[in-house]
């Protein structure tokens, strides 16, 4: 196994501004409000709301209102992160294997809940709309829109969102590549297998990954 670190950053980026993303991160860019252009080699991309990038190095440009974008990275080994770090989790993954990284928006109606489940992966969540509260090894968590949660993947966990308003956060996993295209959730309880789900998903970034290498 060979350590690595997933971390999230939330960049609040001024109108036109600019900004360069060097080389060694695996990484995902969902942009939460206003616009964003990339650039990645030959490659150019124009991001609206609601909708995500995978790539590793880029430079970036706000739109004219400025943007908020929520940055994933993954990376090798340990290193530290600037002021705009919202969240970073320590996280093994076995080089051996075949890996994806996963980018999807988790919706809950009203007083809607996920029972007690697992997921093949460990993941970083932020929330952005309305409210959660997270039951796991033993501990209540609650969180509000802007904060965000490690899940490991293997530790059950239980959600159950706001009982006024939907409930909806960002997710990125990685997990192993044979989930390309499949759901990740495992639930525990026998009694839970035939429950209704009323959580609604919305995939933007599914897709194989190579693991970032250490730097020399």
């Amino acid at each position: 196994m060979a350590a690595f670190t997933l971390r999230l950053f939330t960049d609040q980026l001024a109108p036109g501004a600019e900004e360069t993303l060097a080389g060694g991160a695996s990484r995902i860019l969902y942009v939460a409000e206003g616009r964003l252009g990339i650039t990645a080699g030959a490659t150019v991309a124009a991001l609206a709301p609601d909708t995500a990038w995978h790539g590793a190095a880029a430079s970036l440009r706000a739109g004219t209102d400025g943007a908020r974008v929520l940055r994933y990275e993954l990376i090798a080994g340990d290193a530290p992160g600037d002021s705009g770090l919202t969240l970073a989790a320590r996280i093994e993954l076995d080089r051996a294997r075949s890996w994806l990284i996963r980018c999807d928006r988790v919706e809950f109606p009203p007083g809607g809940v996920a029972y007690t489940h697992t997921h093949q992966g460990p993941g970083l969540r932020c929330l952005q709309q309305g409210t959660i509260r997270i039951e796991t090894a033993g501990a209540v968590h609650r969180y509000a829109p802007g904060q965000a949660w490690f899940e490991s993947g293997p530790d059950p966990v239980f959600a159950a969102g706001s009982d006024t308003e939907t409930t909806a956060f960002i997710r990125v996993m990685v997990l192993p590549r044979d989930y390309l295209g499949r759901s990740s959730i495992r639930y525990v309880r026998p009694e839970d297998q035939d429950e209704p789900r009323r959580q609604v998903y919305r995939i933007y970034i599914d897709t194989p990954v190579m693991l970032p290498e250490s730097p020399a």
